[in-house]
């Protein structure tokens, strides 16, 4: 009878665990990770040299589609539409490489995903978010001219840092006081 009761008991538990089954079809797999933090720290470092040295290589100039040339798009020069242009891409291979390699490190299975983990991802991208929007708001109220355009050019990225930093740090925090 006991015997009985215990499979009946352990068949349920099974089943409701398929039915609880975490649904992460939006992760990428565990083999990922490494491939987006090598993306994120040669973007980053890349990213840095470029701008504290403002030096962009002639060796990769090349020609490529611009959506909008010019400065103004009301200007009414000879800059327009859909143009192809020469530029030095060096700097958006950098910034690629910082948005895929974050969104490769940010968005890739752990070892072991389970409910703990989603809910540490899921509040650690709503916490990115908060603080990121705070942070712009203040930069909008109280930073000006090419200050600002720079302040937007690594608004970018904040997002994904500060969910990386802080789901990691999290995830961290929990395995040290789980020991």
């Amino acid at each position: 009878m006991f015997i009985c009761q215990y499979v009946k008991f352990i068949l349920h538990l099974n089943y409701q665990l398929k039915i609880r089954k975490m649904k992460t079809n939006f992760l990428l797999p565990h083999k990922y990770k490494v491939f987006g933090w090598v993306f994120l720290i040669l973007g980053i470092i890349s990213g840095i040299i470029l701008y504290a040295t403002d030096f962009e290589p002639d060796v990769l100039n090349t020609h490529v589609l611009s959506i909008y040339n010019g400065d103004s798009l009301f200007s009414g020069t000879d800059e327009g539409w859909f143009k192809i242009i020469e530029n030095g891409i060096v700097d958006e291979l950098s910034a690629l490489a910082i948005i895929i390699g974050g969104l490769l490190v940010g968005f890739t299975k752990e070892k072991v995903e389970d409910e703990f983990i989603y809910q540490l991802r899921t509040e650690s991208l709503v916490w990115a978010i908060i603080v990121n929007y705070t942070i712009l708001g203040f930069a909008v109220i109280f930073v000006y001219d090419m200050l600002f355009f720079n302040v937007m050019i690594f608004n970018m990225f904040t997002p994904l840092f500060i969910f990386i930093i802080r789901f990691n740090f999290l995830k961290l925090k929990s395995t040290n006081h789980d020991e």
